[in-house]
């Protein structure tokens, strides 16, 4: 039965990151050798080499096609005439082709970059015929690493920019020419080369190989030892330390599968074994895996795309995304300990967790290049790019000098010590490289629908996007919402998001505008990168609860389900800082008044999450649950509640007030029954 879980788990994980070879011999090192020289060619922009942004994304697009083709078979399975397409143990010669034309149609444009700028609007035949490479193979790379859905769509995209003229009337478009639309996808920035690859290949970049470099050096086990010593002995404590472990990893993994599949490992056994049934020990790890993701400083790849799309310091994002963040997870948080008061849960032994000083002590250099990297992003302002080269050069140093320091200190030999270190510090930046093809594929592949939309689509899409809402904003938003759920389900979280920004981004600011509210830019990006991210655990394909549930052998279906329904808090979030752009920090710039915001904002989120689970102290009686909902509303929509009753826009934290009283009432009403 083990085995058979085990299985499924890696399956679940090959099936988020493609089916990819195991290599031996020297087509392996070939590829670790291309990967590191990335690394190094990545490293080097960020400190010493200038080089013109277009070079750095053909380069960076040109590295991660070529590592594709090699390290991921045509074919899933290997069988009949064509089984070689599917060899998991080595490179067929058609890859060894495909690599070498695909790295030469990526580069094509810095070969030829003064000529291609020039002839911008006329392409030559050599052009085109270079071009049309170029989608082909990158369409075919992202098949293999990310899945068929993400190029299925693109594919999609790119038939509607020629086929529009003979569509219907309500959604007829004027179509393209195929010198444009070569012009547009591979001989500018407007397409395949655009901002999405520019985020891949600057900031996004750092930031994996910044996590696989701390998942190497032995981070990802000090976060749960770390996590499990101060909360395990608590009520429901290994499901606590799982929140806290998944938010520390999350922050670098960038993947919520990855997220569950090294927390989860470890915490999900201690979860049942303190009571919690299978079910509901997977679906915490899920919801705590995938909320990784929203939490600051490192919020995944799309996050950097955000600041990008909205031209702000990526700071600004952080300061957004911040309140929602915390309190969601403040949320999960109380949603465990009702879990544990539902099920009268204990925690573990004191006996059996490690010592926290011990722990801390003997992994305290861990949080170093973390604690440096948050003082740059925030003290300091350093670009993500440049802080997060420093942390990765101080988590080097420490994977390179940690075994012979400890060899120091054991009296063992120096240098079999420092020779581990060296192979340890280059396995990490081969696996950094591996971590980023899934995100360059995307990210490039994500590029051929911007450059659809920013053909003139983009209007059309606002247009039927409004009609099928009927103008109505909270329609609109439910929409958005449902699309980013169903697409997510088949899409990594970065295309996601950049798909459903693409689209629906404008037309959210636009709507509201028509209903006569503002609603900032930066509201509407993070509510698409919300319900990206919300798709991970959404059944019935939700990836992170498969994998979940491969680890705790439950069933995925009652896995995801139980799992949406804590995510639930998360999701409201989005609807509430659309209308209230105080959760987002928007225009908020003193200290006391957002700390206020996030306390109302967690106590609301604490009622909303009482509400949905059934319980405060005891099972909520039917008439309790529109007075949660009506301290949810009190919290996190106070000029709304002041607008109802007639407050000044000026006393709208009076209905703070309001909030608290209802919640306080409902504690009243359930200690009277719990003491009888």
């Amino acid at each position: 039965m083990a085995r058979n879980n085990q299985k499924t788990l890696e399956e679940i994980i090959s099936e988020e990151s493609g089916h990819g070879r195991s290599l031996a011999g020297w087509s392996y090192w070939l590829v670790s050798i291309i990967g590191i020289l990335w690394c190094l060619f990545q490293l080097s922009i960020a400190s010493w080499l200038i080089l013109d942004t277009t070079y750095t994304r053909a380069i960076h697009l040109a590295c991660a096609i070529s590592m594709v083709f090699l390290s991921y078979p045509m074919l899933k399975k290997s069988q009949g005439r064509l089984g070689f397409l599917g060899s998991k143990t080595s490179v067929p010669w058609i890859d060894w082709m495909f690599a070498v034309l695909a790295a030469f149609s990526a580069l094509y444009i810095v070969l030829d970059y003064e000529g291609i700028t020039r002839r911008y609007g006329a392409p030559l035949t050599r052009d085109v015929v270079v071009g049309l490479m170029l989608i082909i193979f990158l369409l075919e790379a992202s098949r293999r690493v990310v899945g068929p859905t993400l190029s299925l769509i693109a594919g999609l995209f790119i038939a509607y920019a020629f086929l529009g003229p003979y569509m219907p009337e309500a959604i007829s478009f004027r179509g393209v020419s195929v010198n444009r639309f070569i012009g547009q996808m591979t001989m500018s920035t407007e397409g395949i080369y655009g901002i999405p690859l520019h985020v891949s290949a600057t900031m996004v970049f750092f930031f994996v190989l910044f996590g696989a470099m701390l998942e190497k050096a032995g981070a990802g086990k000090f976060f749960i030892q770390l996590a499990l010593s101060l909360l395990g002995s608590f009520r429901g404590g290994p499901a606590k330390a799982a929140i806290i472990s998944s938010l520390l990893t999350g922050m670098v993994s960038g993947s919520s599968v990855a997220n569950v599949v090294t927390t989860g490992t470890f915490t999900i056994p201690l979860m049942k074994r303190v009571g919690y049934k299978p079910e509901k020990a997977a679906a915490i790890e899920v919801a705590a895996s995938v909320d990784g993701q929203i939490a600051p400083p490192v919020m995944g790849a799309a996050a950097f795309i955000i600041a990008e799309y909205v031209n702000v310091p990526y700071i600004d994002v952080i300061k957004a995304a911040a309140i929602p963040a915390f309190a969601s997870y403040a949320a999960l948080f109380y949603i465990v300990h009702l879990e544990a008061v539902k099920l009268n849960l204990k925690g573990l032994p004191k006996q059996e967790l490690p010592s926290f000083t011990k722990t801390l002590k003997e992994g305290f250099h861990f949080l170093i290049p973390i604690f440096a990297l948050v003082y740059e992003l925030v003290v300091v302002r350093h670009s993500p790019e440049l802080a997060a080269f420093h942390a990765i050069i101080i988590i080097g140093l420490i994977i390179l000098l940690q075994k012979p320091l400890r060899a120091l200190k054991m009296g063992n030999p120096l240098l079999p010590s420092l020779k581990e270190g060296i192979k340890d510090l280059f396995s990490s930046l081969s696996t950094g490289a591996r971590n980023m093809m899934n995100v360059a594929m995307a990210t490039a592949t994500a590029g051929i629908i911007v450059g659809v939309v920013s053909l003139g689509l983009g209007g059309l899409v606002n247009q039927i996007v409004e009609t099928l809402s009927g103008g109505n904003i909270y329609l609109l938003l439910i929409i958005t919402a449902i699309a980013s759920l169903i697409i997510g389900m088949g899409l990594p979280t970065t295309a996601t998001y950049i798909v459903m920004a693409s689209l629906t981004a404008p037309a959210i600011v636009e709507v509201g505008e028509n209903y006569g509210f503002t609603v900032p830019i930066m509201a509407a990006h993070l509510f698409c990168f919300f319900f990206g991210i919300l798709a991970d655990d959404t059944p019935p394909v939700g990836l992170a609860s498969f994998a979940a549930s491969a680890i705790a052998r439950s069933d995925p279906i009652r896995t995801g389900i139980q799992a949406f329904t804590y995510d639930i808090r998360t999701a409201v979030l989005p609807f509430m800082f659309i209308f209230n752009h105080e959760l987002i920090l928007h225009n908020v710039n003193d200290w006391f008044q957002g700390i206020l915001i996030f306390i109302m904002a967690c106590i609301g989120n604490f009622a909303f999450a009482s509400a949905t689970q059934g319980i405060v102290l005891v099972k909520n009686r039917f008439y309790e649950i529109p007075l949660l909902l009506g301290t949810t509303l009190c919290m996190m929509r106070p000029e709304a509640i002041a607008t109802v009753i007639g407050i000044p826009y000026e006393l709208r934290y009076t209905s703070y007030l309001i909030g608290l009283a209802l919640f306080g009432l409902v504690i009243g009403l359930q200690k009277l029954r719990k003491g009888r």
